[in-house]
């Protein structure tokens, strides 16, 4: 009795496992019809083992599932009596579908007829999903890698295209901040001109008058007014031709040290007593090569713009020394690595705060009153350090002072330094001197006529350099050539070189008011000519003429 309720707890669990089992188990007779079916299976097909047995498994496949069947499934069980993990898909009592895997094995009496099938059904719905997730991100990253391939194709077209339209919106940019530059300098120049005209005009005018009617009286007092009017205009000039790093300079060793002490006198009377003025001289100090006269120039435009930040009195300090500058640097300043001489202007005045110092070297801009400065200042000076190889930077804080440095390249020739002698003199014709002056506009011609006529000098004045080849022919006694640069069918370089073909040593002044590239190239002038700037006083003239001649003795 025992063993049999041993057999039956046995018998139970073997029915619980087939019943329950995570599979679906289906036993078939050799025709195919079910004869067993547990709960499983028919718990996904939404029905009962009862209404599956008598059914056969054909039955309960899809169309394509029935064609698979009997041209696959059925033959290869036949002869082979196996056959795994085939996919078909189930017909659901509601009619959905179920995604299974399919195995299946035929058991064989000893005769070898097949005596029944066993068929193991998995429920492949979650394999499915994944199968088809796992195919969406393959066409994913195949459709993804056709784009990158196109977009690896085209990227080059397309950077240049890129490249070419950030390029083009930035030089219409720049070109819009030119013509406002344009315009900001064009009304600048006009204002100032226009001030400066009036007085000379006006002036002038007013003496003419004067003079007519036989009142001299305050003639000098107008002529003075005019005089300064058109220095003033000149000065302008000058100043724009610098910023824009366009003035002819003539480079010499300067020894910096000796400049800023030479300065001395030219300070003291400019600055003023309430100004408290010290210099601090670099040791051994390099020298440097730049036009002596235009760093004089610079370094008192920077002193006067110290003495303005500081209208209640302060202390200036005027101070040298040897400078390197390293890459870093360079490159963030626009210049060249290496060593340098420095002159650093410092005032205890109001200061800059950034936006001002930004906009500090742009012409004609100016934080002074109306009629208190052009505003060109500081641009002559950045374009000068700029034209000679250097650098001009401005240190500032408000309440605090300022700090302006103008950087030159040190000079490592070996030429000598000249040492430079204030003289106020005029010199004059020391004998029967006769100069050949060469300009095409017929008004500067009448007045440069005399104004060497008034230094003692005989004149030949032509209009042209054919007539002044002529005349060089003709006069042997014609001591110094005075030509203007920019004339038909020749200029004056050309006409100089000509002229000293028969004549090698004859000394030669060029004189103009703009020259690109006759006798000045990249900004400096040509070694050994002598150059006067348009326009001139009778002082300068006078210095330039007396130096070409007596160089020649």
């Amino acid at each position: 009795m025992e063993g049999s309720r041993e057999a039956e707890v046995e018998l139970d669990d073997l029915l619980d496992l087939f019943e329950n089992a995570p599979c679906g188990y289906i036993s078939a007779s050799p025709d195919g019809r079910i004869k067993r079916a547990n709960k499983t299976f028919a718990s996904w097909l939404g029905t009962s083992s009862e209404k599956i047995v008598g059914r056969r498994f054909i039955d309960f496949l899809t169309m394509p599932g029935k064609i698979y069947f009997e041209t696959h499934f059925a033959p290869l069980i036949t002869m082979q009596g196996v056959f795994n993990e085939v996919a078909l898909d189930l017909v659901k009592a509601d009619g959905s579908r179920l995604p299974s895997l399919v195995n299946a094995v035929a058991r064989r009496e000893d005769s070898g007829d097949i005596e029944f099938i066993r068929i193991t059904i998995f429920n492949a719905t979650d394999r499915r999903r994944y199968e088809q997730e796992l195919l969406e991100a393959r066409a994913a990253a195949q459709r993804a890698a056709e784009e990158l391939k196109e977009l690896n194709a085209t990227l080059e077209e397309r950077v240049a295209l890129a490249v070419q339209e950030k390029t083009a919106a930035e030089s219409a940019l720049h070109q819009a901040q030119k013509i406002e530059a344009l315009g900001h300098l064009t009304g600048g120049v006009a204002h100032d001109f226009n001030n400066m005209l009036a007085v000379v005009i006006g002036g002038l005018n007013m003496a003419q008058r004067r003079i007519a009617r036989g009142n001299v009286e305050d003639v000098p007092k107008l002529l003075a007014a005019a005089m300064d009017g058109a220095t003033r205009a000149a000065t302008l000039t000058q100043r724009l031709l610098a910023f824009s790093r366009q003035q002819p300079l003539s480079p010499e060793p300067v020894d910096a040290n000796k400049l800023v002490a030479n300065m001395a006198e030219i300070l003291n009377s400019t600055l003023g007593e309430i100004i408290d003025k010290e210099t601090v001289l670099a040791a051994g100090l390099w020298r440097t090569k730049a036009d002596a006269n235009q760093l004089e120039n610079s370094v008192l435009n920077l002193a006067v713009n110290a003495r303005d930040a500081m209208p209640e009195g302060g202390k200036l300090t005027i101070e040298t020394a040897n400078t390197h500058i390293d890459e870093a640097y360079a490159s963030q300043n626009d210049m060249t690595p290496g060593q340098y001489v420095m002159i650093a202007v410092t005032d205890t005045g109001t200061g800059m705060p950034p936006d001002i110092i930004k906009k500090a070297i742009d012409p004609f801009f100016t934080t002074k009153p109306v009629g208190k400065g052009t505003g060109l200042g500081l641009s002559q000076v950045f374009g000068f350090a700029k034209q000679s190889g250097g650098h001009f930077k401005i240190y500032s804080e408000v309440g605090q002072g300022t700090t302006m440095k103008i950087y030159l390249p040190r000079d490592y020739g070996t030429e000598e330094v000249n040492e430079r002698v204030r003289n106020d003199s005029l010199p004059h014709s020391v004998g029967s001197e006769l100069i050949l002056l060469v300009e095409d506009d017929a008004s500067v011609r009448e007045v440069h006529t005399r104004m060497l006529e008034e230094l003692g000098y005989g004149v030949l004045a032509v209009e042209n350099p054919l007539a002044a080849l002529e005349q060089l022919e003709r006069r042997a006694d014609i001591t110094l050539l005075f030509t203007d640069i920019v004339m038909a069918p020749m200029n004056g370089r050309k006409l100089a070189d000509q002229a000293r073909i028969n004549r090698p040593n004859l000394p030669v002044v060029f004189t103009t008011g703009y020259t690109r590239n006759a006798v000045v190239h990249n900004g400096v002038l040509d070694p050994g000519v002598i150059f006067l700037q348009k326009p001139t006083t009778l002082g300068e003239l006078a210095r330039k003429i007396r130096e070409a001649i007596d160089q020649q003795l």
